[in-house]
């Protein structure tokens, strides 16, 4: 340990500046150095360094209680003096002026922080150089940093780390942890299912107690070294250091299972939770941490959809970039006009006329290229951009109409088919939109039809029957899309206003080829002509299907047979071609 000496040296008297600007009212007394150093309000002493040793001069009662030698048997004490005698050195044994540096020590109430400065003092001959000492107690500032950023780091509900801790706790671990050979790390991702529906149901307090009470169970799941956190509103992550791979985070996996399969008592309800688990595993302890938290997200959404636990596998976190670019790009589309319609014909079997068009949305973007409607629209359902993509597409469709009714001349007619997607149906309010699409476009009512699919109605009947009757209100036809898909019952066929039906294609296309498809498409056209509903096929792609379903009486159908979907222009031309031939 180093040693300090305590000298008496012989220090002169200093005088300060003139009080006030008078230098003739001689106000300013000649201060003795002990009392100059008892006014500092730090600890403050004033060294020399002789013989590489620190030797101290003079000190104030502040220092003097802090660091006399009376307190070397303290067994916090050294390691604090011995790192500032260190700086002291060190800064003696430079040419710089003065320095900082900050000094910790354990004290009776836990750690303790000074600011210290030394500055080098004027020499003289007789003497050797001395240094002023100085440190201010900066405990206080520093605790107030170290609960903030304890609240930064973590979750105020659940005192789990938040995202950002979650972060910094990884790489803790990854960092100050010995790693056996062929050791990795896992990230096991959890998103609560029906989290919303208790907010809802019961409050944000039930919701609030259900999480915290999640959380305690999940954290009895976690073995030694594990790591949970809260990274989102209903999400919660385990890093977890797997020595046997997969093996080891499926077995954790189990324990989570076991430990939230028995039901959680909210007031006098007992809930049972159900999540959706998604793992990741890294290649090395060195691959980077947010990029296996972000596959283990990825993960998660497809247990979703699954109901699974899934593992992520390579070109799932690009599937989900490619969503989001599709997201960012389809917004700045619908802003900027950047998608269109393209318009199918409806061809009546019997007498081949063109009976309509349905209205099918396109889009071909600078960066993206030709985006797929499957793909864009499904990105648009889970981003809540499908309610302004269906009214940018009534509107646009009623729109068509009007302007082809202007180059005929009259009223064509035609009318369009527009398609709703059940998350517009439960979030929008489709009857004022549909009411202003007709009134901007001044066509008739009976010109549109709605396109609804079985889940859309399977989903909130009660709401379904409100809207259909509210758009039959506007003389509008309804359309149920791919029937035979879904669970609709003869019930809700006969309760609800619809008139059409349409096949789904899975059943037309090859239904020459598959006798029980066949059947399927007679049962479903005995059904409809017994509730008196028209019946539409789709994808009829040869003269022989629509040779077979015109026999079977079947009232209209699309498909390539007849057209490819195409542009607004296209399909005005198209039809007066059509209209021109049949009525010569």
């Amino acid at each position: 340990m180093e040693s300090i000496s305590v000298r008496n040296w012989p220090v002169g008297k200093t005088s300060s500046a003139p009080l006030s600007g008078d230098a003739d009212a001689h106000l300013s007394p000649i201060i003795d150095v002990n009392q100059w150093l008892a006014a500092m309000p730090q600890y403050a002493a004033i060294l020399s360094f002789e013989n590489n040793q620190i030797n101290v001069i003079k000190t104030n009662p502040r220092f003097t209680a802090a660091y006399s030698p009376v307190q070397e048997s303290n067994e916090n004490g050294p390691a604090a003096r011995i790192e500032w005698v260190e700086q002291v050195r060190r800064f003696a044994q430079s040419n710089r002026t003065c320095d900082s540096f900050e000094v910790r020590r354990d004290g009776k109430l836990g750690p303790e922080y000074f600011m210290c400065t030394i500055g080098r003092l004027p020499a003289d001959a007789d003497h050797p150089e001395l240094y002023l000492f100085t440190a201010t107690d900066r405990t206080s500032e520093r605790t107030i940093e170290k609960n903030l950023r304890r609240e930064l780091l973590s979750d105020g509900l659940t005192a789990l780390p938040n995202r950002t801790g979650f972060g910094e706790e990884i790489d803790d671990r990854i960092t100050n942890t010995v790693w056996p050979d062929n050791a990795q790390f896992g990230i096991i991702a959890i998103d609560l299912s029906r989290f919303s529906r208790v907010n809802e149901s019961l409050g944000p307090m039930a919701g609030d107690e259900l999480l915290i009470t999640v959380a305690k169970r999940l954290k009895s799941s976690l073995r030694q070294g594990d790591v949970l956190a809260r990274i989102g509103g209903n999400d919660f992550a385990i890093f977890a250091r797997l020595n046997n791979g997969l093996s080891d985070a499926l077995h954790i996996v189990q324990r989570i299972k076991e430990a939230l399969s028995s039901p959680i008592r909210l007031s006098d309800l007992q809930i049972r939770v159900d999540c959706a688990i998604g793992c990741a595993l890294s290649t090395s302890p060195n691959d980077d941490p947010d990029d296996v938290v972000r596959k283990a997200q990825a993960a998660v959404k497809i247990a979703k959809r699954s109901g699974k636990v899934e593992i992520y596998r390579n070109g799932v976190l690009k599937e989900a970039q490619r969503r989001f670019s599709i997201e960012s790009r389809l917004r700045d589309a619908l802003a900027q006009g950047g998608l269109s319609l393209a318009y199918q014909p409806l061809i009546h079997l019997q007498t081949g006329e063109i009976t309509g068009f349905e209205a099918l949305a396109r889009w071909d973007d600078e960066e993206l290229g030709h985006v797929s409607p499957v793909e864009f629209i499904a990105v648009a359902e889970e981003s809540g951009l499908i309610t302004p993509l269906g009214r940018w597409a009534a509107y646009e469709a009623a729109q068509a109409l009007s302007r082809w009714d202007a180059k005929f001349g009259q009223p064509m007619p035609v009318g369009v088919n527009v398609n709703l997607s059940p998350i517009q149906m439960a979030r929008d309010d489709v009857a004022s939109m549909f009411e202003e699409a007709l009134r901007y476009s001044g066509i008739a009512g009976h010109r549109l039809t709605a396109e609804v699919t079985e889940s859309a109605i399977i989903a909130d009947p009660d709401k379904a029957r409100k809207l259909l009757f509210a758009l039959k209100d506007l003389h509008m036809s309804i359309a149920m899309d791919d029937f035979g898909t879904g669970f609709s019952n003869l019930a809700s066929l006969h309760s609800l206003p619809i008139d059409i039906l349409k096949i789904d294609r899975s059943f037309v296309s090859s239904m020459l080829e598959d006798r029980d498809k066949t059947v399927i498409v007679r049962t479903i056209l005995s059904l409809a002509e017994s509730l008196n509903l028209k019946v539409t096929a789709e994808g009829i792609e040869t003269q022989e299907l629509a040779h077979a379903l015109q026999q079977m009486g079947c009232w209209q159908g699309q498909g390539y047979h007849f057209a490819k979907p195409m542009a607004e222009q296209d399909a005005f031309d198209y039809w007066r071609a059509r209209w021109n031939f049949e009525t010569v």
